[in-house]
């Protein structure tokens, strides 16, 4: 069996949403794996029809050996996509903070 790299993906859901994810498992990341975004937060934006027949498309960005790479990458990757806007991903983290005036 083959070490497969560690690496991040980006999750695409029907709605034209993305999710930014990583996944540093061993030996490396998995073929089933496909984020940790809020289940919630994804089901509340689709009918329950729509999640009878539901197709997530996922991509690998970036891949290495090293965790911390990874790591690095994946919150570059959120803010560049800017997966971490509520209008654009489901990200939760990365999120600007407001500043009160």
């Amino acid at each position: 069996m083959r070490k497969l790299p560690y690496v991040v993906s980006k999750i695409s859901f029907p709605n034209g949403k993305i999710y930014i994810g990583k996944d540093i498992g061993e030996p490396g990341h998995s073929l089933r794996y496909f984020g940790s975004w809020d289940n919630l937060t994804v089901e509340a934006d689709f009918t329950t029809d729509q999640l009878r027949d539901f197709t997530l498309r996922k991509e690998i960005l970036f891949e290495s050996a090293d965790k911390l790479a990874v790591s690095a990458k994946e919150s570059e990757l959120i803010r560049l996509y800017k997966s971490n806007d509520p209008t654009i991903g489901y990200n939760r983290t990365h999120r600007r903070r407001q500043t009160i005036e």
